[in-house]
């Protein structure tokens, strides 16, 4: 279970939002709502402990993440909403690499596996510079494939993205979801994914 505990998030001068409580069970399904600056990918940060909220608590298991450290981080995949991929590597080195450095060594047939799954079949061995930014997003968004963590994070993880592909991040994040894992995740684009408990925060 993930909990935040009336966080609030000051950037500067400004207060983002205050006040942000959700429970997040296994199973469920957050999605993080509101304009560009409301402190959504602010949020995301938090909840990857990569930043600390201004007052509040975030806790997994009924424990603050501060306290539970790699043991927390451990369950996490976080996807970020710039793709991330290197310009010189290939895509099969682009997905062992960025899997090997969150702790999760793969194979090269996992990662052709992963990568066909996403529509990549015939384009493992190109470098990442020869790529469209949707498919650049389906090299980064392939790790979810690969990762045995129960909590994904998604920053915008439909960017970019065409409609076939939407379709596949769509039944990826319903199987997750199926074997009682958690997704937390922002997004400017609808899409409708099934969820044994949905929650929408929405930031103003």
């Amino acid at each position: 279970m993930l909990q935040g505990i009336n966080l609030a998030c000051v950037r500067g001068d400004r207060r983002l939002f205050k006040a942000v409580n959700f429970t997040l069970e296994a199973g469920g399904l957050m999605q993080v709502h509101g304009p560009n600056g409301s402190g959504k990918t602010s949020l995301l940060r938090m909840l990857c402990g990569l930043s600390n909220p201004a007052l509040g608590e975030i806790t997994w298991r009924g424990f603050s993440i501060r306290d539970l450290k790699n043991e927390y981080f451990s369950n996490l995949t976080y996807i970020g909403h710039l793709s991330g991929t290197k310009d010189d590597l290939t895509v099969l080195e682009n997905l062992r690499i960025s899997s090997a450095l969150a702790g999760e060594r793969i194979s090269e047939t996992q990662a052709r596996d992963a990568l066909a799954y996403m529509g990549l079949n015939g384009r493992e061995f190109l470098p990442a510079k020869v790529l469209s930014q949707g498919q650049r997003r389906r090299v980064a968004l392939a790790r979810l494939l690969v990762c045995k963590t129960k909590l994904w994070i998604l920053d915008e993880p439909l960017a970019a993205l065409d409609i076939t592909a939407v379709k596949l991040i769509q039944e990826l994040l319903e199987r997750h979801l199926a074997e009682k894992g958690l997704v937390v995740m922002t997004t400017h684009q609808a899409i409708d994914v099934a969820a044994i408990s949905a929650v929408h925060l929405r930031l103003v």
